[in-house]
């Protein structure tokens, strides 16, 4: 009898054992674990912002390095196509890839990847040779073309370029485009369709071999500018020029003259696309509504590369 009470108690002692309550934490042990939790979320949620902040850069610097690149005009060399105030978007993939096309050279190697060459009448941005600096120009000759300026005219391969009078290209004057001409050159002004102070310049319209057409400005009979005998673009290298024909240091001039001579293909960083953006001028960084007031609407969108007849 004894043993089947001991025995039972046996089976009873754990199983009271088992259905205890458990104790109720005390409000220090509970502060602390509410604490641990709310500084756990918060390195959580820390930890999840730097990283979204990585990938965005890292697909900001994959689009910067591999898509589009964006590049300002900080002069009037290719007028009328673009105007000083313009931001275009350069696009990187069609010529290849150098150590040009990454920010700050880094990587840096030699010669180009995937590199394909230019057409005749593309504006490329490229970096000048002997500078830190990047230019935007059209290319005129690919290697092994003759190029020659004669009273103006374009001479490519021994053949006169089709050239017409197109009349005065209005560019409006503003904070960032005064009437500015070129040595010898006498400024005109009138009107543009809208009726606001424009500079008139005298242009013509060009057709390269291909049908390429676009309109170039030439002010002036300058002989520097208007005569280069003819040469031979080397391999590897670009013949370029600016639109405004008299106010354009390109390849007719040398690097020691301020010129950029024969361009390396390496050099190249894109083409120019499309203006996505355009100032007058009269903004002001600490003045958010001048950043519209300043803005030339009628130029976002416009191509720049000319059209094929």
């Amino acid at each position: 009898m004894g043993g089947v009470i001991v025995g039972r108690l046996a089976k009873t002692i754990p199983a009271l054992t088992q259905c205890r309550r458990p104790e109720t934490s005390s409000p220090m042990a509970l502060s602390f674990a509410r604490r641990s939790g709310e500084k756990t979320g918060r390195t959580e949620r820390r930890g999840g912002f730097l990283r979204l902040v990585v990938e965005v850069l890292l697909i900001a610097w994959v689009v910067r390095v591999f898509v589009f690149a964006p590049f300002s005009i900080p002069s009037g060399s290719m007028l009328p196509t673009v105007y000083i105030g313009d931001y275009l978007l350069v696009a990187k993939w069609p010529y290849g890839f150098s150590r040009y096309s990454f920010p700050w050279g880094f990587p840096s190697f030699d010669g180009r990847i995937f590199s394909t060459l230019p057409e005749r009448g593309d504006i490329v941005v490229f970096r000048a040779p002997g500078t830190d600096e990047d230019y935007i120009k059209r290319v005129i000759g690919l290697p092994g073309d003759r190029v020659a300026v004669q009273g103006g005219m374009l001479i490519l391969n021994g053949k006169p370029i089709a050239r017409q009078q197109a009349g005065t290209f209005p560019m409006p004057i503003s904070a960032n485009s005064p009437c500015r001409v070129v040595p010898g050159a006498t400024a005109m002004t009138g009107l543009t369709d809208d009726g606001a102070a424009a500079c008139l310049y005298p242009v013509f319209n060009e057709t390269l071999p291909g049908g390429r057409s676009y309109s170039v400005i030439d002010q002036v009979e300058n002989p520097r500018a208007d005569e280069f005998s003819d040469v031979v673009v080397p391999e590897g290298h670009l013949f370029l020029m600016g639109d405004n024909r008299d106010d354009s240091l390109d390849s007719r001039f040398s690097v020691q003259e301020g010129g950029i001579g024969f361009v390396p293909v390496e050099n190249l960083i894109g083409r120019a696309t499309v203006i996505f953006w355009s100032t007058d001028g009269s903004s002001e960084y600490l003045k958010p509504w001048t950043w519209f007031s300043a803005l030339r609407g009628d130029r976002i969108a416009s191509g720049v590369n000319g059209t094929r007849q």
